[in-house]
């Protein structure tokens, strides 16, 4: 188990013996039910990277590349236009499809019309003890001039220490099981990131810190979470330090990354891969 599966078999029992469910839920299921949910508020997980503390699950199979690519539609090439996120291989957006082909002035559109990964880069190599270090997505000017969901992973943070360039992500909501838990989607997504800003940067990925303020299992997800606490005792006496590995060399042009840039080595999942039924 990696250090992301023990965070997120104690997120698990922690939801499961301490949460409350929650009224009228604006998601609903495919088939038109309200998807409700038990929550938490204000989880945090922290993981060092230079110590090989890569957050990605086990416990079941994750989708690292496809987490990666998606980051690439917000900071690299960002877009919020389906069908360019198609075209990136992006194909799970269309259900917030706001009826024009787009998902609204919504993360990549915002971090395009602030510039905000260039000013970002800008910033740290000019005046890299400085702590003004922010790349926000929660722009109530963006919010307010089309529908669309608004972000859930809004707000990054970023600090230089010595040779190292840690990150703090804000999260205001998270479907634990699904992308927003512990070695989950969002997490190894915005790992990435880290990576790839501090190669752009010329330092070396450091500490990265996770906060969820509102985080939840969906009702139909419970037997999943059962199922990987079962897993985890099946698995709690073995040890796995999965790695993420970024194949280019310091103070690379970030537009230059690819996915096939990225390695990932020592990554075992257990099997089989479990289905989720997402909440809308």
């Amino acid at each position: 188990m990696t250090k992301a599966d023990h965070y997120l078999v104690d997120d698990i029992h922690n939801i499961l013996d301490n949460g409350y469910k929650d009224v009228n839920p604006r998601p609903k299921y495919e088939d038109g039910k309200p998807a409700y949910t038990i929550s938490v508020n204000h989880v945090m997980r922290k993981y060092d990277l230079s110590l090989g503390q890569f957050p990605i699950c086990t416990l079941r199979r994750q989708a690292w590349k496809t987490g990666i690519r998606e980051i690439f539609t917000i900071y690299q090439n960002p877009t919020n236009v389906l069908s360019e996120m198609e075209q990136m291989k992006v194909t799970w957006w269309t259900p917030w499809d706001i009826g024009d082909g787009t998902i609204g002035q919504r993360y990549g559109a915002t971090v395009k019309r602030y510039d905000l990964v260039n000013n970002l880069i800008a910033d740290i190599k000019k005046d890299p003890y400085g702590r003004r270090k922010i790349m926000s997505l929660w722009q109530e000017t963006d919010l307010r001039e089309t529908p669309g969901l608004a972000p859930c992973a809004f707000l990054t943070i970023w600090n230089v220490r010595e040779k190292y360039l840690d990150m703090c992500m804000i999260q205001r909501s998270g479907d634990m099981l699904t992308a927003s838990g512990a070695g989950g989607i969002n997490e190894i997504q915005y790992a990435a990131l880290q990576m790839m800003i501090a190669c752009a940067t010329g330092y070396e990925p450091g500490v990265f810190t996770h906060f969820v303020a509102n985080e939840q299992i969906y009702d139909r997800h419970v037997d999943n979470a059962h199922e990987l606490l079962r897993r985890a005792d099946a698995a709690i006496s073995s040890i796995q330090k999965p790695r993420l590995i970024l194949h280019k060399d310091p103070g690379c042009d970030l537009s230059s990354i690819s996915v096939d840039d990225f390695e990932m080595v020592d990554y075992h999942p257990m099997e089989p891969q479990l289905k989720f039924e997402l909440g809308i």
